[in-house]
């Protein structure tokens, strides 16, 4: 692909994330020049900033009662009174943007990021250690490709391009999500296709690029729990059923053919995806036919969750947020504050929404969300 492409295609996946780019470019230049030299923000830790709390960020989970959050730089953020007040991580070995933070139990979690990055915490995000980077991902997957010329030469030849390419370009390209099904077994995911899987907590990492049929290398944005199983939304209406562990990939009939940024799936009931211009579409039979949902203006859905109690929230680019009572067939306004572009939302402890944004963290206390108003 030629650098328009390239350029095209970045574009798109940086659509949540554009702000965060800028902004850590601008600190990373800042850096550069104080200390006269070259700065690599892959090996910079994070800095600790009064201004931490207003960053832009991408992403928020849960680490059992603990809300954290992470953004541009390296900045994780962590709230101990359901996102009330917040605080600075001790210890982040990276300044890159991260795009994404999970949980697989209340002390163990996993943050991804730009340059490839995967981050590891065992105390609920007090502190974190990199397990994975960009250029050891194309180590890894050029010796996959390498590997996949044995079955297929034409297959092969193509991954080992595209791999050559990746270890030529260096530590770049972003992973935008990351799911462990418990601590040891997990995938991440990300731009132009990237998709890795570790059964052993993230020691070592496995390129599972040729489980998936995605020849156009489409963006991988969202892994959503569906069951016993995961679904897989990306670029260009990209979905794919995961299961087994990530040992088994299936792609899917879209309903849509723009980016899917997320979904929402209840246990054997429906499913939900999401994405560009308001578009959204419910499944009652797992994929198998789609009903389009109206979600009003055509603005991009961007973040979701299933609460406790059953009902959905999906969250857009305008900070709005929309609630359903009926398993996403129906979605509404509740009163809630006005607050800036929203990328992730998740309920905490006391029942209100923790929502990440493009300027910090906002609270919506729970009573706020029965107030709801078409």
């Amino acid at each position: 692909m030629d650098a328009r492409g390239l350029t095209r295609r970045w574009f798109a996946a940086a659509v949540i994330l554009g702000s965060a780019c800028l902004l850590t470019v601008g600190a990373v230049m800042a850096a550069k020049a104080e200390a006269g030299g070259r700065i690599d923000v892959l090996e910079m830790p994070a800095r600790l900033s009064d201004q931490a709390k207003s960053a832009v960020l991408n992403a928020v989970a849960l680490a059992g009662q603990r809300v954290v959050a992470v953004g541009e730089m390296g900045i994780i953020l962590l709230s101990d009174d359901n996102g009330q007040t917040w605080r600075q991580a001790k210890a982040v070995p990276t300044s890159v943007t991260l795009t994404n933070v999970r949980f697989a139990t209340g002390s163990t979690g996993w943050a991804v990021g730009h340059s490839g990055v995967v981050l590891k915490t065992t105390d609920s995000g007090e502190s974190w250690v990199r397990q994975l980077d960009g250029r050891q991902v194309a180590q890894i997957e050029l010796v996959a490709a390498d590997a996949a010329m044995q079955s297929n030469a034409e297959t092969g030849a193509r991954r080992q391009r595209d791999a050559q390419r990746m270890v030529t370009e260096g530590a770049d390209k972003p992973f935008l999500d990351v799911y462990f099904f418990d601590e040891q077994n997990g995938l991440v995911v990300g731009a132009y296709g990237l998709i890795f899987g570790t059964r052993d907590g993230g020691k070592t990492w496995a390129s599972q690029l040729g489980l998936v049929d995605n020849p156009k290398s489409r963006h991988l944005y969202h892994l959503a729990v569906a069951g016993n199983e995961l679904l897989m939304t990306g670029e260009q209406g990209a979905l794919y059923r995961v299961s087994e562990v990530g040992q088994r990939v299936t792609a899917l009939p879209s309903p849509y053919a723009g980016t899917l940024f997320g979904a929402l799936a209840a246990p054997g009931g429906n499913t939900v995806v999401f994405g560009l211009r308001g578009n959204a579409f419910v499944s009652p039979d797992q994929g198998g036919s789609w009903t389009k949902v109206d979600f009003g203006p055509p603005v991009t859905l961007t973040a979701g969750t299933r609460m406790r109690d059953g009902r959905w929230v999906v969250a857009d680019e305008t900070g709005r947020v929309l609630v359903s009572r009926n398993g996403g067939g129906q979605f509404v306004n509740p009163a809630v504050p006005k607050m800036n572009a929203a990328t992730g939302v998740v309920e905490a402890a006391d029942g209100s929404l923790v929502l990440s944004t493009q300027h910090g963290a906002v609270r919506v206390a729970a009573s706020a969300l029965n107030s709801e108003q078409k």
